[in-house]
């Protein structure tokens, strides 16, 4: 009997499906697919693969309901958040056709040669391994900028977004890439690690959890393969004592508790300056108590059930132990299954796990700072380096101390977020290399010195 992958819908418990995993032999046929579709689309002209994301672009809002259904179903996403995360998807195609062929042309440079540039090559079959939190946007932001750069693609999706899986290599077929292009691997780890090492795989990007980036980035390694990796982060939101906190108080309650609280770049922890610490600490708790609970599939639902019961486990221990080492439960803390109520825990310091690791769901950390020096020294005290955001009206002083913040991004009073305009990955533990924007495009090429004299 073959063995079987099984999706199961976190908020009602039934299972959703079931999906045979890929036998040698059809793992055998996609990576042979895979090079000899590369060999033809490498070829194409940039012109023609960019007016397949146009095509690509018109599905994806055409079928936006249906696919934020399937999100909802898969992992909880509520059901609204995944027309958003459809909508940004589109919105990374349109970039990528207004800019991806003056970002994929050679680069004349001067020298004594008669004729010398850059060019950008495909490099052939990459790999992805993709998360379940975003199961469209994190894939369509490696595949976009990666095929339409000539390169194909293979995806190892979550098995909890299986389905999510196969609807998008459909999307692309229906889209009109060709067979071969873009397809999915329904693997387990043994199979993973024999697909990395085969030669006609040239490098490989990952979106998750640390321990899985190391794995990914020894078996690459090992074979002197490129890696891509975003990881997770503990970022920090810093409120200073001139925060405007009538006027981005919901953007800071998003920035924990959107996707239900599980995204790499949520504020993990909130940093808060002594003399306005009361007051943010009395907004943001009755923000948090009005957040609408409910079925993903309602309109009217902001949050609800996290993707997996034993996700909603390890958050509940790491909230615990913190406890256990003097942290204050201010709000919440009830777990029902899958389900996790939003919750705020005070008087947190380094060494807690709810300070010092990446706790993905809806759990709120906050931390008192004594002055802007206090805080900022606690917001970079982290082996995590995703991003961190500072709300305050003196813009000025954060121009001078932009560089002491040695994350992949600084956001001022606005959360982070992935923006197809901007690159987009981290330092230290939080992995390396960029996606999106002219950088994401260029990741996955070979930048090669042609010299030419006659």
């Amino acid at each position: 009997m073959k063995k079987q992958i099984t999706t199961t819908n976190p908020y009602t418990g039934e299972v959703i499906d079931k999906y045979d995993y890929h036998t040698s032999e059809e793992i055998s046929n996609i990576l042979t697919r895979s090079d000899s579709t590369f060999k033809i689309w490498s070829q194409t002209e940039i012109s023609d693969r960019t007016k397949l994301l146009q095509n690509l672009a018109n599905l994806l809002e055409e079928n936006k309901e249906e696919y934020a259904r399937l999100m909802a179903n898969e992992m909880g996403k509520p059901i609204t958040q995944g027309i958003a995360e459809i909508e940004k998807c589109a919105l990374l195609c349109d970039f990528y056709i207004a800019n991806a062929d003056n970002f994929l042309a050679d680069q004349i440079i001067k020298t004594e040669a008669n004729e010398s540039f850059i060019s950008y090559d495909p490099l052939g079959t990459i790999l992805s391994i993709m998360p379940w939190n975003y199961p469209f946007w994190q894939v369509f932001r490696f595949a976009v900028p990666t095929l339409t750069a000539g390169n194909v693609g293979l995806l190892k999706h979550a098995s909890n977004s299986t389905g999510t899986a196969i609807t998008i290599e459909k999307l692309l077929l229906d889209a009109g890439y060709p067979k071969g292009c873009f397809q999915t691997l329904l693997i387990n780890h043994k199979d993973l690690e024999a697909v990395i090492e085969n030669d006609i795989v040239k490098a490989v990007t990952l979106t998750g959890s640390e321990k899985a980036g190391k794995s990914i980035a020894s078996i690459a390694g090992n074979s002197l393969k490129k890696t891509v990796l975003e990881l997770g982060g503990n970022n920090a939101c810093v409120i200073l004592d001139d925060a405007d906190l009538d006027k981005y108080l919901d953007t800071m309650v998003s920035a924990r508790m959107q996707n239900n609280g599980q995204s790499c770049i949520a504020a993990k922890r909130f940093i808060v300056t002594q003399k306005i610490y009361d007051t943010f600490l009395e907004q943001f708790t009755q923000k948090i108590k009005a957040l609408k609970y409910g079925d993903p599939l309602n309109q009217e639902t902001y949050m609800s059930v996290m993707a997996r019961e034993d996700l909603a486990e390890e958050l509940e221990k790491q909230v615990s132990q913190s406890l256990q080492k003097g942290a204050k439960l201010h709000f919440g803390n009830n777990r029902e299954k899958a389900k996790y109520q939003p919750t705020i825990i005070t008087n947190v310091t380094p060494g807690m796990p709810v300070f010092d690791e990446e706790t993905f769901g809806p759990v709120a950390a906050v931390v008192k700072a004594k002055d802007y020096k206090e805080a900022m020294q606690l917001a970079t005290n982290s082996r995590f380096g995703l991003g961190t955001m500072i709300f305050t009206n003196n813009i000025d002083n954060i121009y001078d101390h932009i560089s002491q913040i040695p994350d992949g991004a600084l956001f001022i009073n606005e959360m982070v977020k992935s923006d197809p305009r901007l690159p987009f990955g981290g330092t230290k533990a939080s992995g390396y290399g960029r996606e999106l924007s002219k950088e994401g495009i260029l990741e996955f090429v070979n930048t090669k010195t042609v010299y030419i004299n006659k």
